[in-house]
């Protein structure tokens, strides 16, 4: 009697509980996702800029100055394409995740009210 009991309380409180752990794995997946990327763009950006600061400490004289401030511009075009391409991921990202919550959410409706 008790294992019935028991055994549809624990039946009925998994299924309660099941939108809950979907959403935490979804959460936590997209968090996981956006750490990835943000540390990527970290170390992109940092080894670009401890290139332009070796560069820079590599100036002696008036022609490896001008030659520095050539580079300058070719450095400031890759770093915003590479702001560009990490802005990209991360809307792609956001977009994927808008997407399953709704799917979650709409999964769970049906759920609760069978047409």
């Amino acid at each position: 009697m008790y294992t019935d009991f028991f055994k549809n309380f624990n039946d009925q409180t998994e299924k309660q509980l099941e939108p809950y752990i979907k959403f935490n794995k979804l959460v936590t997946k997209n968090v996981e996702v956006v750490t990835e990327l943000q540390l990527n763009a970290m170390k992109t950006y940092s080894e670009m800029g401890l290139t332009q600061m070796k560069a820079a400490s590599e100036i002696k004289d008036a022609t490896s100055l001008v030659t520095f401030n050539s580079q300058q511009l070719t450095v400031l075009s890759k770093l915003s394409q590479q702001m560009v391409d990490d802005s990209n991921k991360l809307q792609s990202i956001a977009k994927e995740f808008k997407d399953d919550v709704e799917k979650l959410t709409s999964e769970n409706l049906k759920t609760v009210n069978p047409a």
